[in-house]
């Protein structure tokens, strides 16, 4: 997820690794703040693949700044993530954001259009927090206010973004 939002974000800008930084942890902090100690490695790991380069230019106020720029190579391998991701991006509701933060990278509608449909087909499948056998559990099945208000968000949320993605879908098949 990491690799994922700093590729997509280099490829709007270059940037130096504090606003880097700060734009992952806008995107994902809620859910995993983002420590130097893991971004800095990353990006000492992406640059030695070919992905990123790093260019010293003079700091605005003070010391030179190290600013990163993606490469070809770093761009393919976005737009790549892009059209063909991982299951996990596809049913993980934090990497499916962060994948969909970027998704507009691809101009290709087709494209696009593949990874909302796999989305789709993962949001349509029966699911629930929890099973009574092979029976999907439902708000209603609960005394407990909380995991009442656990379903009912859930099944709020899910409804609301499986009309976006047919929306979304019928503008995309145009």
């Amino acid at each position: 997820m990491l690799e994922l939002a700093t590729l997509g974000f280099l490829y709007d800008e270059q940037l130096h690794g504090y606003d880097l930084r700060k734009r992952i942890a806008a995107l994902t902090g809620h859910v995993r703040p983002i420590a130097d100690g893991t971004l800095y490695p990353l990006l000492k790991r992406m640059e030695a693949a070919g992905l990123l380069t790093r260019e010293l230019q003079p700091g605005q106020v003070a010391a030179p700044r190290h600013v990163l720029s993606l490469t070809a190579t770093g761009r393919l391998a976005l737009l790549d993530r892009l059209r063909e991701p991982d299951e996990l991006f596809v049913t993980d509701e934090n990497r499916w954001f962060t994948l969909l933060a970027f998704l507009r990278h691809l101009d290709d509608p087709a494209a696009q259009a593949a990874v909302l449909r796999r989305r789709l087909t993962f949001l349509t499948q029966p699911a629930s927090f929890f099973w009574d056998g092979d029976r999907p559990m439902r708000a209603a099945d609960f005394d407990d206010p909380f995991r009442q208000g656990l379903f009912t968000i859930a099944t709020a949320t899910s409804r609301t973004e499986l009309k976006w993605l047919r929306e979304t879908l019928a503008d995309l098949d145009g």
